[in-house]
C-alpha cells in the first residue's frame, strides 16, 4: 500500500516547496483600480429648480469615481450662463477643470476668462477656484479685472459669484472715483 501512493507524498512536498508569496502582490489582490469614465463631445445643460442655469461644452471629459469623486476637463470648457429669459448672462472659459462633486467645488486653470456680458465685466487670471457652496471664486494668484469704466489688477482675489464685490489682496491700476466718494 505504501508503494502505490508515493506520488501523493511527492506532490505534497513539492507544493510546500512551491508555496511562497510575494506580499506586494498579496497586498495589491485587496486594491480596486478603476479607470476612469471617459465622453468626447459634450454638450451638458444643467437645470435648477427646473429652470435652465447653464451650458458646458468641453471636447472631453474624465470621471473619477474613487475617495475623491471628480469629473476632469482637461482639454479645456466653456460654460455659458443664462438669465430667468434664457439670455446668455456670463461666460467662462478655461483650458482645464476639475469639479470635485461631493465638495461642490470647482478648479479651473490656464487662460481662465469670465465675462459678464450685462455689465461688460471680464476678468483674466490663471488659476481659479469657485466654492459653489458659498458663492465665491478665489484665486491666490495674479488677476486682471476689466470694468466698464476702470481696470485693475493685482494678487489673490475673493469675488461673489455675481462679481457685485470684487477684492483684491494687493491691487493696481487705474480706478475711477467721484468726488463725493473719496474720504
Amino acid at each position: 500500500m505504501v508503494t502505490q501512493h508515493w506520488w501523493v507524498g511527492v506532490l505534497g512536498l513539492l507544493l510546500l516547496c512551491a508555496c511562497e508569496n510575494d506580499m506586494q502582490k498579496v497586498a495589491a489582490l485587496g486594491r480596486r483600480t478603476q479607470t476612469p469614465e471617459e465622453a468626447h463631445g459634450i454638450d451638458a445643460y444643467m437645470s435648477q429648480g427646473g429652470k435652465m442655469k447653464a451650458r458646458l461644452l468641453a471636447p472631453y471629459m474624465l470621471r473619477y469615481q474613487q475617495d475623491t469623486q471628480r469629473i476632469v476637463f482637461p482639454r479645456s470648457l466653456h460654460c455659458d450662463f443664462y438669465d430667468s429669459l434664457l439670455n446668455i448672462e456670463s461666460i467662462l472659459d478655461a483650458r482645464y477643470g476639475v469639479y470635485y462633486e461631493n465638495m461642490n467645488k470647482v478648479y479651473l486653470r490656464d487662460h481662465v476668462k469670465i465675462i459678464n456680458l450685462v455689465k461688460k465685466d471680464t476678468i483674466y487670471c490663471e488659476d481659479l477656484y469657485w466654492d459653489q457652496n458659498t458663492g465665491w471664486f478665489y484665486t491666490h494668484h495674479y488677476v486682471e479685472v476689466h470694468r466698464a469704466t476702470q481696470a485693475y489688477s493685482g494678487t489673490g482675489m475673493r469675488a461673489t459669484q455675481d462679481f457685485n464685490n470684487v477684492f483684491l489682496d494687493s491691487a493696481s491700476g487705474h480706478l475711477k472715483v467721484q468726488n463725493d466718494q473719496l474720504p
